[in-house]
């Protein structure tokens, strides 16, 4: 009998996931839509990519080494951050930016908040949106040697017809992972498959976007307006890969629901009611911002003296 009562420390559900499977499983999840930018945009896709992903591992290697604390890049999460990041890059940018954008994402946003776990909102949407706001220009700029002209989004919001179907294949301008609807998708079935993922946070984000855009879009069931607004811009790979951020989701199941419903009514918002035709970053960030109250209103309350009683 004293063998069944051992007493131990929590947690005691245990798991074979790691942080470094689950890196890995978001990286493979990636690869259609990383491998799809580069065959889209050429070579200097790869590049953008390359430079990224090294600013973000170089920089976290560097801070932990002269802060003297274990060193974690093993884990791969720098990878994720800076392929993320580099996937919202636009093709033209100079590879100087993805440098800074690397360097911002891991050291002011993740690192010097206590690194992975501490981070208050996605490093990869953190960087992007610090990027946007201090090089507008350069990171608006969409023109390459595929594509010139407005972003297909862009042209929507113009009242300009555009083709669905080369959306959701990918064949527009736009971020270097952001164009293929159809790679993204492909990519979040694989972390559902995994239990990585659930639909929770992207199903609830995506009809509530829907919903919005419905009542308040100006074109009300117009299908073929919502299947551009769905494959235009970075709604399917903020949906499934940004959204669903361990760190800076909510935990509990009541308030995964309410972020999503925050994240879709906010995309709308900023889609319909600001000059820019985008909106996703702003959107996620802004949830993650909002993360500790949605939990300290959803988190159930204990049982006993004070609580709920069963």
């Amino acid at each position: 009998m004293s063998d069944l009562m051992k007493v131990s420390s929590n947690p005691h559900i245990r798991s074979k996931d790691s942080t470094g499977r689950i890196m890995l499983a978001v990286i493979a999840a990636l690869l259609p839509t990383t491998i799809f930018g580069i065959w889209n945009f050429g070579i200097r896709a790869l590049l953008i990519v390359a430079v990224t992903i090294a600013s973000t591992v170089l920089t976290e290697f560097l801070y932990e080494k002269i802060t003297k604390k274990k060193n974690t890049i093993g884990d791969l999460s720098a990878v994720v951050t800076g392929l993320l990041l580099a996937l919202n890059l636009p093709v033209s940018v100079p590879w100087w930016i993805g440098v800074i954008g690397g360097v911002f994402a891991i050291l002011v946003v993740k690192m010097l908040f206590g690194g992975l776990g501490q981070n208050f909102m996605n490093p990869a949407l953190g960087a992007r949106c610090f990027l946007l706001i201090s090089f507008a220009s350069i990171m608006t700029n969409f023109n390459c040697d595929a594509y010139t002209g407005a972003t297909p989004l862009a042209a929507v919001k113009a009242g300009e017809s555009v083709n669905v179907l080369d959306m959701v294949i990918g064949r527009t301008g736009g971020t270097i992972g952001e164009t293929s609807m159809l790679c993204i998708v492909i990519g979040a079935c694989l972390l559902i498959w995994l239990e990585i993922i659930d639909l929770r946070i992207p199903g609830t984000y995506i009809v509530s976007f829907v919903v919005f855009m419905i009542l308040f879009g100006g074109h009300g069931l117009d299908r073929y307006y919502i299947s551009a607004q769905l494959s235009g811009g970075g709604l399917m790979l903020g949906a499934f890969f940004m959204a669903t951020d361990y760190v800076t989701r909510p935990v509990t199941k009541k308030g995964q629901y309410i972020y999503g419903i925050l994240l879709g009514v906010l995309t709308g918002i900023f889609r319909v009611l600001s000059a820019s035709a985008e909106g996703v970053s702003y959107a996620i960030i802004l949830g993650n911002l909002l993360v500790p109250l949605i939990e300290r209103f959803t988190l159930p309350k204990a049982f006993g003296k004070g609580g709920e009683r069963a």
